[in-house]
């Protein structure tokens, strides 16, 4: 299982994102973290590079609808819409349809306890 652990749009923390990846990390995860402040295309095209089965997106910043969305359609568009989509972060209740409708596996609202992110993860198979 390879994961890369991204934050797209303007969003400037990424506290949440690194304790969720160490959190992978530690549990045998293999992760690959992509910054701050990256494009959908970014993430799209390091996935691509880094031959993840996972993008974990986190959001804060409120754009999370759009922002899967544009992920979820590079995915596509570059023939790599087998790699999995999870979104975690200040996601409200009355998106986390939108979310799944959209295509995305997993949604991890803030607050989510790690050993609840940590067994998805083992549970997923690549």
């Amino acid at each position: 299982m390879k994961v890369l652990v991204a934050k797209p749009g303007l969003d400037g923390h990424d506290r949440g994102a690194k304790v969720v990846a160490y959190a992978l990390r530690d549990a045998g995860v293999e992760v690959v973290y992509s910054g701050l402040k990256r494009t959908p295309e970014e993430i799209v095209a390091e996935a691509i590079q880094e031959d993840v089965d996972v993008i974990g997106l986190s959001v804060l910043s409120g754009a999370h609808v759009p922002l899967t969305r544009r992920v979820l359609e590079g995915l596509r568009a570059q023939g790599a819409g087998e790699i999995r989509l999870v979104v975690g972060g200040t996601i409200p209740p009355r998106d986390v349809d939108a979310l799944l409708a959209l295509g995305v596996s997993r949604v991890f609202p803030m607050g989510t306890p790690l050993p609840e992110i940590v067994k998805f993860f083992q549970e997923v198979t690549p």
